[in-house]
C-alpha cells in the first residue's frame, strides 16, 4: 500500500514540472493517473457486500386461511366445484399449517379478483416489509442508491419499483429496476445483480424487495397442473440492505461469499416445466406445473452445486467427487457419483419451501439431518410457499431460535421457472440475538419445531 503512494508522489512531481512546460504528453499522464487511482479506488471499496439487515412481512391475522376455510372458499367458485377432492389431496400433501395466508380479497364471497385489488395486497406487502426493514436499521430513504424488485406474476405500469419510488420519494438518481417472470429463486437473482451494481459503484446501499402476488395468479379453471399452484402459493415478501461500505462491516449481520445461478432453459423439457398460459378451453389463464417439475429441479440442483463446490468444499471432498466422476465416464458406467457432503461446510441450510416433496428430495441429496432441514420445514408449516422470499422466512427462523452464530456458513436455495437454480453463500458477522430481533416468528417461536409428520 505505502510503495503505491510513494510510486504515485514520484508520479506527481514529475507530472508537475510536465505541466509547467505544457507538455501535451504530460495532460496524457494526468489522464492515466486519474483512471488508475479511480479504478483502485472502486475496488478498494467494492471488494465487499454486506447485508446490513433483512425484513420479513409479517400479514395481517385476518388473511390467515386454514386449509378447510381454503377448500370452502374454492366451493363458491362455480368452475371449481369440479376439483374440490384433488385440491384436497393437493393440501393434504403440501406440508402447510392451518395458519398460512392468503390475500383478504380470495377470502371475499365470491373472491375478488382484480387488478386493483392486486395492486392493494402487493403495496400492503412491499411497504410493509420495507417499513419494518427501515425501523431495524435506522435508514434514511435518501441514502438508497439501488432498488431492485421481483415479483414473477403480477407486473403493472408503473412498475414495482416505480411504486417503492413513488411512496418514498427516493431520490431522482436512484438506480431502479424490476424483475419479473423469473419464478420463486428471482431473489437471489436479484441479490447477485445488487453485488455486481455494488462492485461498481462504490459506497452505496441496495435494497431488495422480493415478493409474489397471490390475487393476480389465482386461476379459476379446473386444469389440474394450474390448480397446483392456488393450492401452494401464499402470501409474504421480504425486503434486504444490502451495503458495499467498509465500516458497515461492524454493524452488518452477514457477508456475501457466494451467489452461483444456473440456468436450464435451453433445455426444452426445462423451459416448459413451470408455464403460465391458457388453458384448454383457452379462456383462462394460469401457471402450469408439468410432471417433469420435480426431475428438472434436480437436475439444476446438481449443476449448481457442482459449480459452488468448486468454491466452498474440502479438497477431500473434491477429490472424492472428481475421482469418482472420472471414473464413471471412463471405466465404469454402473459406478455411482459421490455425492459431497456439504455438510462439512455450512452450519444452516435455507431452501425454498416449494413444498413437501422438494425438501425431501433435497434432504436424500444433500443427506441433511431433520434438525438442519427444520428451519425450512417449518416455514413451509408456517407460511407455506412464499415463492422468492421464502428462502428469508426460513433465515428469519433461524435467528429467532437463536442459532446464528459469529462464523457460521449460512447457504440458501432457490428453484425457479425457466428452469433456474440459484444460491447464495453467507457469512455471520456477528452472533444474531433473537431478544433484540424484530422478526415474524418472534411471538410463537417457542411453539416450534412441531411434528408435521403426519
Amino acid at each position: 500500500m505505502f510503495s503505491t503512494l510513494s510510486t504515485i508522489g514520484h508520479f506527481l512531481n514529475i507530472q508537475i514540472l510536465l505541466f509547467k512546460s505544457n507538455n501535451i504528453f504530460s495532460l496524457l499522464l494526468w489522464c492515466s493517473l486519474i483512471a488508475f487511482i479511480a479504478t483502485f479506488y472502486q475496488k478498494k471499496c467494492s471488494k465487499n457486500v454486506y447485508l446490513v439487515d433483512f425484513a420479513c412481512y409479517n400479514p395481517f391475522p385476518r388473511g390467515i386461511c386454514s386449509k378447510e376455510m381454503f377448500i370452502e372458499q374454492s366451493k363458491r367458485v362455480g368452475h371449481l366445484k369440479e376439483s374440490i377432492d384433488f385440491q384436497k389431496k393437493i393440501l393434504d400433501r403440501s406440508g402447510f399449517g392451518n395458519k398460512t395466508y392468503v390475500p383478504e380479497s380470495l377470502l371475499e364471497n365470491p373472491p375478488n379478483i382484480c387488478t386493483n385489488a392486486a395492486r392493494k395486497e402487493t403495496e400492503s406487502v412491499i411497504f410493509g416489509a420495507i417499513d419494518e426493514l427501515l425501523l431495524k436499521t435506522k435508514m434514511k430513504v435518501e441514502d438508497i442508491d439501488i432498488l431492485i424488485t421481483n415479483c414473477s406474476i403480477f407486473n403493472p405500469s408503473p412498475s414495482l419499483s416505480a411504486m417503492v419510488v413513488n411512496h418514498y420519494k427516493l431520490k431522482h438518481q436512484i438506480l431502479c429496476y424490476n424483475l419479473s417472470g423469473m419464478g420463486c429463486s428471482a431473489g437471489l437473482i436479484a441479490i447477485d445483480l445488487a453485488k455486481q451494481l455494488l462492485e461498481v459503484h462504490p459506497n452505496s446501499y441496495a435494497l431488495v424487495v422480493s415478493t409474489e402476488n397471490i390475487n393476480s395468479g389465482y386461476y379459476l379453471g379446473n386444469n389440474r397442473s394450474m390448480l397446483v399452484s392456488n393450492c401452494l402459493f401464499r402470501v409474504g415478501g421480504a425486503a434486504i440492505l444490502l451495503s458495499n461500505i467498509s465500516s458497515d462491516s461492524h454493524h452488518s449481520k452477514y457477508h456475501l461469499k457466494h451467489t452461483i445461478r444456473t440456468h436450464k432453459g435451453s433445455r426444452d423439457n426445462c423451459y416448459n416445466s413451470v408455464f403460465q398460459k391458457e388453458d384448454e378451453t383457452n379462456k383462462i389463464t394460469g401457471v402450469s406445473l408439468s410432471k417433469d417439475l420435480m426431475s428438472t429441479a434436480g437436475f439444476a440442483l446438481k449443476e449448481n452445486i457442482t459449480t459452488l463446490g468448486k468454491f466452498v468444499l474440502p479438497l477431500l471432498e473434491k477429490f472424492k467427487f472428481v475421482s469418482t466422476f472420472v471414473v464413471k465416464k471412463y471405466f465404469n458406467k454402473k459406478m455411482k457419483v459421490y455425492t459431497p457432503d456439504f455438510k462439512l461446510c455450512f452450519e444452516h441450510f435455507c431452501i425454498h419451501t416449494g413444498g413437501k416433496a422438494v425438501l425431501v428430495d433435497i434432504q436424500k441429496v444433500l443427506g441433511l439431518s431433520d434438525f438442519q432441514l427444520e428451519p425450512s420445514r417449518m416455514t413451509l408449516y408456517r407460511y407455506g410457499n412464499t415463492s422468492s422470499s421464502s428462502i428469508w422466512y426460513v433465515l428469519a427462523y433461524c435467528e429467532a431460535k437463536g442459532r446464528i452464530r459469529k462464523g457460521d456458513k449460512i447457504w440458501q436455495i432457490a428453484f425457479g421457472s425457466g428452469f433456474k437454480c440459484n444460491t447464495a453463500v453467507w457469512c455471520a458477522l456477528r452472533d444474531v440475538d433473537p431478544i433484540k430481533e424484530i422478526n415474524p416468528w418472534m411471538d410463537e417461536i417457542s411453539q416450534f419445531p412441531v411434528d408435521v409428520s403426519i
